[in-house]
């Protein structure tokens, strides 16, 4: 299927993590002209390997100045700035079972990073829509964003949160012909993922710890339908058609890529 993405720029916010890069992969398999804004350490690896059209600059999503600057970095160089993707996403590095194990403080940097961060990301793209009237945004979520997860309270709150503005969003692009979707990751064997293990492990005594091969198989049986580990890749390629012409009726809307561990009857 031809998306005719081909010469398009993107701006992709965390894509030197996990998730990130395969999203980096798949638009510049497209033909597309890619943004890498990130604090990871992997970020010059990441643009230098990935063949294809990719640059890279240091942006801390939490400072909204620096997230302006990226953008008009990209449009510097690409001359536009068609599609944003925000795959940025941190947790508390603690269990959060019961909420009374995390303390109120314990919010502050992922709420910033998750929601925050994403705030200052689709204000600093909406000159461009409106300039351009079009153009497309595309948030990474969660499924804990729609079910309370109690395993990591602020990470869930933050994304639940995200799900909300992503609507207000594509209702303000609408006028524009520009659009705004979520993607929603289940189970990925992620940065994101181990530290959960790892937060998990930490609670309980040492006999009853699992290496993290062991704990994953057993997780993704209990919770996954399909009862298997989503891939990188399959977030890359929606992004990818959330971002083209095919997928031009779409706004507003939640993918969930989850092997069916949210069904909304």
């Amino acid at each position: 299927m031809d998306l005719n993405l081909k010469g398009q720029s993107v701006v992709i916010f965390g894509g030197a993590g996990t998730i990130g890069q395969a999203v980096v992969r798949q638009f510049l398999a497209e033909g597309c002209e890619v943004m890498v804004l990130d604090t990871h350490p992997a970020l010059d690896v990441v643009t230098e390997r990935i063949p294809g059209n990719c640059m890279g600059h240091r942006c801390d999503v939490t400072d909204f100045d620096e997230v302006k600057f990226g953008l008009k970095e990209a449009q510097n160089h690409f001359g536009a700035v068609h599609h944003v993707i925000f795959t940025v996403g941190v947790g508390s590095g603690k269990f959060g079972f019961p909420f009374w194990n995390l303390d109120p403080s314990d919010w502050n940097r992922v709420m910033q990073i998750n929601l925050q961060g994403a705030v200052h990301a689709a204000h600093a793209f909406a000159p461009y829509v409106k300039n351009q009237r079009s153009g497309s945004m595309t948030f990474f979520t969660s499924v804990a964003g729609q079910m309370g997860s109690q395993t990591d309270p602020p990470y869930s709150a933050a994304k639940a949160g995200l799900i909300n503005f992503m609507q207000c969003v594509a209702k303000d692009f609408a006028p524009f012909r520009a659009r705004a979707n979520a993607i929603s990751p289940g189970m990925v064997q992620s940065e994101l993922n181990r530290s959960v293990w790892q937060a998990g492990q930490e609670l309980l005594p040492e006999e009853e710890r699992q290496e993290y091969e062991d704990w994953a198989e057993k997780k993704i049986r209990q919770v996954s339908p399909l009862g298997e580990w989503q891939k990188p890749d399959d977030f890359g390629a929606m992004a990818v058609y959330l971002s083209s012409n095919r997928a031009q009726h779409i706004t507003g809307q939640v993918l969930n890529i989850d092997g069916g561990q949210i069904m909304h009857a």
